[in-house]
């Protein structure tokens, strides 16, 4: 099953985009480093934090409502459950608990989302891996995230809560609402440091968590980077937003999940601003480059007030309107980079609406290249930081190399391992 997974970008001319694809940046540090046959049985590591993106955290709630949706939904709870991802609450019936369990409620004077009233929610995990490495906590093979990448990097070398460490977080939010989770990594970041004999780390990244990790950095001091951060390792980063995350605004999306209508999760994926956070940017997308087509109008970058109207889900526009800049301008992130994508993959390009049919039918798909989830244009967003910032920013492009599945791409693991030995 894929997890909820986007991305945010910022685009090149698009005749730079087919140049770019079957290679990587020419630097001969990199390639010599990659290129390095390591001989040493124990290599010395630099430590590794994962951060997951949109749907690769586990989220627990505590339940005492006065209302819920069936009569077989638990009002109330004597403690913690997991709510994302229990894959027996997305059964027929059982669901609509869950919906109403995780869905947000936005408060337009605060500029913020809450959960529904009677609802707790907390995101275990942090410092260790388990929670990341599978988003259901029963650890079926299905619900596997970084458990992959987490196996090889133990069999390198790496160790579990010391050497490679996790950062969860309510995925529902954007970074402008993940105060306190930023803050929690930046002290990550610096235990890992002390526990590893005053080793920078690599933070590596899914996803939405490569802008969230963007994010931070753009808010720290360049003498804490140069002193905690070896590099940000970027796994289908969404730079300048997704197609996909259109379409779950309009319809709903089910990600694979063939047991859960799309219309059915709509009401909760309406609700969560980092959706709003990876719709399309218009530092990607060009002013007049259809999105969706329906009766009613063309959808650009230029009029998601009139998309957000269409729908009748004004919310939606004003979550995007504050989360819109957050890293509109890709403000380069001050550490070594190693931006890594799949492309040759069908990707949503544009989204179709016949008559009658928009938006509580599924569209016709107009497909172009990508990751599987992610626009090419987005993913390779990465490459304006070449030549920006003092700190080397290096590339690479997978064929074929899915949005989820990148994280166990043999080829992935191998570059990751190589780059995190300590010269």
């Amino acid at each position: 099953m894929k997890s909820l997974t986007f991305v945010l970008l910022i685009a090149l001319p698009v005749c730079l985009i087919s140049s770019i694809v079957e290679r990587s940046i020419d630097d001969n540090r990199v390639t010599s480093r990659l290129n390095r046959i390591q001989t040493d049985p124990k290599p010395k590591l630099y430590p590794i934090i994962l951060v997951p993106g949109d749907g690769g955290s586990q989220i627990d709630a505590k339940l005492d409502k006065a209302d819920v949706p069936h009569y077989f939904c638990d009002k109330k709870t004597d403690d913690y459950f997991n709510l994302w991802l229990n894959l027996a609450l997305l059964v027929p019936f059982v669901i609509d608990c869950w919906i109403d369990n995780m869905k947000l409620v936005y408060d337009n004077t605060t500029r913020t989302t809450s959960n529904s009233i009677g609802v707790e929610t907390q995101v275990p995990g942090l410092g260790n891996t388990s929670t990341v490495e599978y988003v259901d906590p029963s650890r079926v093979p299905v619900s596997g995230y970084f458990n992959n990448l987490v196996d090889q990097l133990v069999k390198f070398g790496y160790e579990r809560g010391t050497t490679i460490r996790g950062a969860p977080y309510d995925f529902r939010k954007a970074p402008n609402e993940l105060a306190d989770y930023l803050s929690q990594v930046k002290a990550l970041v610096q235990d890992t440091y002390e526990k590893n004999n005053k080793t920078k780390s690599i933070l590596l990244c899914h996803s939405m968590g490569c802008p969230t990790m963007l994010y931070l950095l753009n808010r720290q001091t360049q003498q804490w980077k140069d002193k905690y951060v070896q590099s940000l390792v970027t796994l289908a980063g969404p730079w300048g937003g997704a197609v996909k995350s259109l379409k779950a605004f309009a319809s709903g999306d089910n990600f694979g999940v063939v047991v859960v209508p799309s219309l059915t999760i709509r009401e909760d994926e309406r609700t969560f601003p980092s959706l709003a956070y990876l719709l399309p940017s218009d530092k990607v997308w060009g002013p007049d480059e259809v999105l969706m087509e329906s009766t009613l109008r063309n959808y650009t970058t230029r009029n998601y007030r009139d998309f957000f109207e269409d729908i009748n889900y004004m919310t939606g526009y004003n979550m995007w309107l504050d989360v819109r800049n957050l890293t509109y301008n890709m403000t380069p992130p001050g550490v070594e980079v190693h931006c890594l994508h799949g492309h040759g993959l069908d990707t949503m390009h544009k989204l179709v609406y016949n008559k009658g049919k928009f938006p509580d039918s599924q569209p016709h798909i107009v497909y172009g290249d990508g990751d599987g989830t992610v626009n090419l244009k987005s993913l390779s967003s990465c490459l304006q930081w070449k030549g920006k910032q003092k700190q080397n920013v290096f590339y690479q492009s997978y064929l074929n190399s899915d949005h989820i599945l990148i994280m166990s791409d043999p080829r992935v693991i191998n570059y990751i391992q190589q780059i995190a030995v300590i010269q």
